[in-house]
């Protein structure tokens, strides 16, 4: 299975008293997301399945995703809230689940989640080297019998400045 973490893209600035979990995209955040999106189709990059985190700017960056057509379909989930964990993702949500190994799954959320998600993945552990910048994506290869934890590979770190 392939997992494509994807990082919401440029929200509104938290300086402006908004509650977090309310914060839209920029303009600037949209347009660059659109061209993220456009560039997944270009590359025929399609996903089974966008997850994203309930918050609007993930939100915002999901709906962009389907409408590009990398996807039609979409779920929320709690697991990816900026205080979700990847222990009860992997057991509570993709277990479960029994996805087939040529899945591709993407799950748009938060930072430093995602790219501690990446590590935890990779390595088994937190290290804080991997770094996703806002519309930015990791992709990240699973195994195909038990657990991806420690045991995955990652083959895609990209900033959208690659993508655009």
């Amino acid at each position: 299975m392939e997992l494509y973490l994807i990082r919401h893209g440029i929200a509104e600035d938290k300086a402006l008293n908004i509650q977090d979990e309310l914060r839209s995209l920029t303009k600037e955040g949209r347009q660059k997301t659109q061209k993220v999106a456009q560039r997944l189709v270009e590359l025929d990059l399609h996903f089974d399945l966008v997850v994203t985190s309930p918050l609007v700017r993930s939100r915002e960056t999901a709906e962009i995703l389907i409408a590009s057509g990398v996807s039609s379909q979409l779920e929320e989930s709690l697991h990816l809230t900026p205080d979700g964990n990847i222990h009860n993702w992997v057991t509570d949500w993709l277990e479960p689940r029994n996805y087939a190994p040529d899945t591709q799954l993407a799950l748009v959320g938060h930072e430093p989640n995602l790219s501690q998600w990446a590590e935890i993945l990779v390595w088994g552990e937190v290290k804080e080297s991997i770094v996703l910048k806002k519309a930015g994506m990791i992709g990240i290869k699973l195994p195909e019998i038990g657990s991806p934890l420690g045991r995955s590979q990652m083959f895609w770190l990209t900033p959208p400045k690659y993508l655009v």
